[in-house]
């Protein structure tokens, strides 16, 4: 167990539920990792009832919201949407996590499987990946050819702009890991029989093709709308990543925060 010095609080933390499960949960025991978690338990029930507020409020105002995660594999993009909208109104958010596209899918137009995603008047829809697999994902395994790349670089910002100007709020977040940290994801996954089947072809070629996906990964901010940046979250701490991703999300959608729920 690691030595640490407990205050009042800290015991008073530590001797909860959520503090002795946080504690036991993993060995060896650290104390201060499970203060930590405990701290983190209670700001997310906080930024969950404003994520409340905020759904509530595009409800009431018809809104149509877009939120896409992006970033490398093992990031933890799911796990952030799943704290996002663990507590919302399930029937007025979805979450889109699209597969390969279908033999029909490749012959139409490439943004169209995502339209067919978007919101109607009072849902938010959160893409596990999106349309950005052409820029990243797609040209380092090898999934398009240059001239569509090229393609889709010279109409995403078209394309987002339309989005736009049609009524739809569209928040970008970017979910950003070190090497050596998705390494370790990668090791975590592989060696639990409950998280195996995240592991794919993609994510086993992850680690050998990291500066290839550092190169395309350059490319695509350096030609994102200044209008519609990514947000760039450190995601090395899941909790912290989680927690600054709520964040800037309620920081940019204009919902009422005085709204009672």
């Amino acid at each position: 167990m690691d030595e640490f010095k407990l205050d009042d609080g800290g015991l008073k933390k530590l001797n909860s539920k959520k503090g002795l499960l946080a504690l036991l949960s993993k060995e060896p025991y650290n104390i201060s990792r499970a203060i930590r978690y405990v701290d983190y338990e209670k700001r997310l029930a906080k930024l969950q009832v404003e994520l409340i507020k905020l759904q509530t409020w595009a409800i009431n105002n018809n809104e149509r919201i877009i939120v896409i995660f992006e970033g490398r594999d093992a990031a933890g993009k799911g796990g952030a949407i799943r704290r996002i909208t663990e507590q919302m109104n399930p029937r007025q958010f979805r979450i889109v996590a699209l597969p390969k596209p279908t033999v029909e899918e490749k012959t139409q137009w490439y943004f169209q499987r995502y339209v067919n995603q978007f919101p109607t008047a009072g849902e938010i829809v959160f893409f596990d990946r999106s349309w950005y697999n052409r820029a990243v994902v797609e040209p380092v395994n090898g999934f398009c050819t240059n001239e569509q790349y090229t393609t889709f670089m010279n109409h995403v910002n078209n394309f987002e702009t339309m989005i736009s100007e049609s009524g739809i709020r569209l928040v970008k977040i970017y979910m950003s890991i070190s090497k050596s940290e998705q390494a370790k994801r990668f090791s975590d996954i592989k060696s639990n029989p409950l998280k195996q089947w995240k592991m794919t072809e993609v994510d086993r070629d992850a680690q050998k093709l990291w500066d290839v996906y550092t190169d395309y990964k350059r490319k695509m901010f350096e030609n994102t709308n200044k209008e519609l940046p990514f947000k760039v979250i450190r995601a090395n701490r899941k909790t912290s990543a989680r927690v600054a991703a709520i964040q800037h999300i309620l920081k940019v959608i204009p919902y009422d925060k005085g709204l009672e729920v």
